[in-house]
């Protein structure tokens, strides 16, 4: 397939400039000879790339305790991610003690899925597996979780309530959670209350493991991180990506140890984070301290943080839509997108400045995602 759009204002290495943009086999090319759109009002940008994104447990998982089969839902999801101009995707997935969605049951069915459906889909999906760190007898089950679906990105989390726990009080919110778990509340927090005894347990485990998976090739991360001394710990592992660190001391404690920084897309459009005290993504962006953003739990925020972004004149538009595209791209080690270029990927977003809504998204070259004044004129139809 080569098609090319011209007309439009194409976002490269050094800003945006006239021209147009030629997909051929599967990649950006300097010139083509198939049929020309155009692109005329439209901005034609790199797809974004998001690291972290777990909006699609509403597609598999609609109402608690109902689980569908999540073969069928995989195109359903990737449409809701094209829509958002998005055209790499981690799909966040945990390994959790918490059970539920966030169980290891869960995570086998959300990968087997996933390869299930792969044939038929045109973005990048892929899954980050969110790794509780007190899951300490499933180094084995991990590894071979990995093995078996090639996956490439881990983080840590430790969502135990230390503090609580270790004073004898029952956990926040423990009716909520244990009924996700389907577990009755007595039952949840004596799993709790046993895996906060092994707390001691947790460094020599994750010491042991952290080696095996970047022997396996997989990139780690860490979640949430509180303290700088967190950050050192996790960075000490091989854990370089710094994912939602909730205190500036974090993101300043990994940026001096030249770590990546990702914050959450809601974030910034919030202009605070969701959870009561926790750091301004956009305190971070302004003074240099973020590397990406990632969508969190709502896709569509990655387009809508950009434009904040620009609007509140924190960054100019190319700089913000970097924080989406190429900053993502770096992080994660994909030399061959982020960019609008000769010979990289061919993942193209195409958006509307003044609705700011997406109307086309092409990954690897081929549609998914057609809206608006854009689809008329690929269909080659006008409406009056």
């Amino acid at each position: 397939m080569e098609i090319g759009f011209t007309g439009g204002r194409v976002l490269t290495r050094g800003g945006f400039a006239d021209g147009t943009a030629w997909l051929s086999a599967g990649r950006f090319a300097v010139h083509g000879a198939g049929r020309c759109i155009d692109a005329t009002g439209l901005w034609l940008l790199p797809g974004a790339i998001d690291l972290h994104g777990d909006a699609f447990e509403r597609h598999v998982a609609p109402r608690r305790g109902l689980v569908l089969d999540m073969v069928p839902a995989m195109p359903v999801i990737e449409r809701e991610i094209a829509a958002s101009g998005i055209t790499t995707a981690w799909l966040a997935q945990f390994w959790s003690w918490e059970g539920g969605m966030r169980g290891p049951e869960f995570a086998r069915a959300l990968l087997a899925a996933l390869d299930a459906a792969r044939p038929g889909l045109r973005l990048d999906m892929r899954v980050q597996l969110r790794l509780e760190t007190h899951m300490l007898d499933d180094a084995g089950a991990v590894l071979d979780l990995i093995a078996a679906h090639r996956l490439g990105y881990l983080v840590f989390n430790d969502h135990l309530p230390h503090d609580r726990l270790s004073a004898g009080l029952p956990p926040p919110r423990l009716q909520g959670s244990a009924a996700k778990a389907r577990r009755s509340p007595g039952e949840h927090q004596a799993i709790m209350q046993a895996l906060e005894a092994r707390t001691g347990e947790v460094p020599g485990f994750l010491a042991a493991l952290a080696p095996r998976l970047a022997a396996a090739g997989v990139r780690l991360g860490s979640h949430d991180d509180e303290t700088a001394e967190t950050r050192a710990r996790y960075g000490a592992l091989g854990a370089a990506i710094c994912e939602f660190p909730t205190t500036r001391a974090a993101a300043e404690a990994a940026r001096a140890r030249g770590e990546h920084v990702v914050m959450g897309a809601p974030n910034v459009v919030r202009g605070a984070s969701h959870n009561r005290g926790g750091v301004s993504a956009e305190s971070l962006i302004a003074d240099g301290l973020v590397d990406a953003l990632a969508s969190d739990y709502h896709y569509p925020s990655l387009v809508v943080a950009a434009f904040a972004l620009v609007d509140r004149g924190i960054l100019d538009f190319p700089q913000a839509w970097a924080l989406v595209s190429a900053g993502p791209a770096q992080v994660l080690g994909l030399t061959d997108r982020g960019h609008i270029a000769e010979g990289m990927r061919g993942d193209l977003v195409l958006l509307d400045p003044n609705t700011r809504r997406i109307e086309g998204c092409f990954a690897a070259g081929r549609p998914v995602w057609l809206s608006g004044a854009l689809a008329d004129r690929v269909l080659g139809r006008v409406l009056g």
